[in-house]
């Protein structure tokens, strides 16, 4: 079995290379293709399998940042759904009429403190024993997703602001392009810790690679998760956006430590 930071690398140079390939996923495939926010990886994995085992139907998630979805969206990239981490993005192409409609929201993503195996760093609710190795020498590169364009870079960013350590770690920073990335930085041995995606850490072929604690969502904005049907989405995408609200797939959105809408 390849190692976890070579399977993430390897999704993403997939990722990447769907992304500016138009031909590889023009919409009037048989296979739907969701660009959806790499905080999802693991659970839409799942979800896209119970959609295929209960309709016999496939669809093709591609998974990277909101940000450069967003971006190839507007420039016109021929997705069926788009799955974001922070709706600000659907509602910005909503507004562009690259969207059917607003969308909705499908689940609130949540962060964590995470340390790999053999390091020092402590996890904790209010991060104090990253303040302390921070102070002690003890950290060189500490991950997180890109604050440009990835939400929960920003999310980190923002909890790191919160108990005043930002000043102090931005010097010690390594950027993943998304948050996958980040998690693969985090967990690979080239950082001594990180803050990333709960859904990530949750899952068993990152969990097992070290420890994690759940930050507060009052050091943080909400992480309000939307998905949208992108303008002329054919009637396969349709289909499974409409599973995707269904109590099956809502049920793994949970396991999988999302909050859910109305609940």
């Amino acid at each position: 079995m390849l190692p976890l930071c070579h399977v993430i690398r390897w999704l993403a140079l997939i990722a990447g290379f769907l992304a500016f390939s138009g031909a590889a996923y023009g919409q009037g495939s048989r296979e739907p293709v969701i660009a959806a926010a790499s905080d999802l990886k693991f659970v839409l994995d799942e979800i896209s399998t119970a959609y295929t085992a209960s309709t016999t139907r496939r669809v093709r998630p591609v998974y990277g940042s909101s940000g450069n979805f967003f971006r190839q969206i507007e420039q016109g990239a021929p997705f069926g759904i788009f799955m974001s981490a922070d709706e600000e993005f659907v509602f910005r192409l909503a507004a562009s009429g690259k969207t059917g409609d607003r969308g909705v929201q499908y689940a609130i993503g949540r962060i964590v403190l995470f340390a790999p195996e053999g390091s020092a760093l402590g996890v904790d609710e209010r991060m104090d024993g990253l303040k302390e190795a921070l102070v002690q020498g003890r950290i060189q590169r500490f991950a997180i997703a890109s604050t440009e364009h990835a939400p929960y870079g920003r999310a980190a960013e923002q909890a790191l602001r919160a108990v005043g350590l930002w000043e102090s770690v931005r010097g010690h920073l390594v950027l993943g392009e998304n948050v996958s990335q980040a998690a693969q930085f985090a967990t690979g041995g080239s950082a001594q810790g990180g803050i990333f995606a709960y859904s990530l850490a949750l899952s068993p072929a990152v969990s097992r690679l070290g420890r994690h604690v759940l930050l507060p969502e009052s050091l943080h904005q909400p992480l309000r998760q939307r998905m949208v049907l992108i303008k002329g989405a054919g009637a396969d995408a349709r289909e499974f956006f409409s599973f995707l609200q269904q109590p099956a797939a809502r049920a793994l959105f949970k396991r999988y430590g999302f909050g859910l809408p109305g609940e």
